[in-house]
């Protein structure tokens, strides 16, 4: 059992400001994430929302009501397979990333931001260990793998637009991880802008990174959240409350720097080794990898990726965030555990604001 340190004040579940359920009443919670293990391990990693799966924060938030269950589901198909099952009402929350979640909004997909999970993540471009690709701007009519419509998606045309490129100067192909990975080890491709996948083939020495945006400009940055679907969370809105009490826990435990090991070794369930998380998290403190906060750098961030992704042409209409993200469930989790100062909130800018 993994040692946890004890919140300072209110770790009940009963919450004076919303309804409490009756036990008696039956729910299903269908929770989904953008992601599944190596070989299709019913296991995340890399953010807050993958412990409190794995580490059971949500199921153990609802214990005391035994007509209420929770069932997850982990998509090969990432972000755009998300949006199908939220589309055909099989979905009430997800860990999701920022592109899948802006096409699904400007698509009149109804949802709710409740949480970050998974913001500030850093993307990779991968290539074989003996090619001559140093960096984004030798991709120029080369093999180019890219999981289209996820946030990586966006983020790798950013970085492309920054380097003077688009999709159109390489021959791009949609893959999702598992198969880029197949075809990098094979020379099939050329290159591939992934995340963990490619970060595993480099750590099994069977690719190198030739760019990170790691160290680059924060806009360039991947975001993700904890999303959930309108119609439950004005249905059930007791339910809600404990899910995203949950999520704050668990971020909360995720963020002690002396948890990081541990951390690691949770999400090393995925199939992906604790080698690939240390990789991806080196250099950067677990607070700002893991904090739950909507803040304003988050909202300008997804307001600016619904503007680039028209702009780019992954969208054709205008989306709004205006009404998008509701804090309300987090505000009353943060103040419940007394956790309102400990992480730092950052402005539109990306300069923090405060915070421990």
């Amino acid at each position: 059992m993994i040692r946890r340190r004890t919140l300072l004040t209110g770790l009940g579940t009963a919450l004076a400001t919303t309804r409490i359920a009756r036990a008696e009443d039956p729910v299903t919670i269908r929770f989904g994430f953008a992601n599944v293990g190596v070989d299709n391990r019913q296991f995340s990693g890399g953010n807050a929302i993958a412990t409190a799966h794995a580490e059971h924060y949500i199921d153990n938030e609802l214990k005391d009501l035994p007509g209420v269950k929770v069932e997850f589901a982990f998509f090969k198909g990432a972000g755009p397979a998300v949006n199908e099952a939220f589309a055909n009402g099989q979905l009430d929350f997800a860990s999701q990333g920022d592109l899948p979640q802006v096409i699904a909004r400007a698509n009149g997909l109804r949802t709710r931001q409740l949480a970050a999970g998974g913001a500030h993540a850093p993307m990779y471009l991968a290539v074989p260990p003996d090619s001559d690709i140093r960096g984004i701007r030798d991709l120029k009519g080369r093999k180019v793998a890219i999981f289209r419509g996820t946030n990586n998606h966006l983020s790798a045309v950013k970085v492309l637009a920054a380097n003077g490129l688009s999709e159109r100067d390489f021959q791009g192909i949609n893959m999702d991880e598992a198969s880029a990975n197949a075809a990098l080890v094979t020379h099939n491709i050329d290159a591939a802008f992934g995340n963990y996948g490619v970060l595993l083939l480099a750590d099994q020495g069977l690719a190198k990174i030739a760019y990170t945006t790691k160290g680059d400009n924060p806009a360039f940055e991947r975001q993700a959240t904890l999303i959930a679907a309108d119609s439950f969370v004005a249905k059930h809105p007791d339910l809600t409350q404990r899910v995203v009490t949950a999520v704050v826990k668990a971020s909360y435990w995720s963020s002690q720097e002396e948890n990081r090991e541990a951390m690691f070794d949770i999400w090393a369930r995925s199939g992906r080794p604790a080698s690939v998380y240390r990789a991806d998290f080196a250099g950067q403190a677990l607070r700002y990898r893991n904090s739950p906060l909507i803040d304003d750098y988050l909202i300008e961030q997804y307001r600016v990726q619904g503007l680039q992704a028209k702009e780019y042409g992954l969208l054709r209409r205008e989306v709004s965030v205006d009404g998008w993200f509701d804090p309300t469930f987090l505000n009353v989790a943060l103040k419940q555990l007394g956790l309102e100062h400990y992480w730092t909130r950052y402005g539109a800018d990306g300069k923090p604001q405060g915070g421990s």
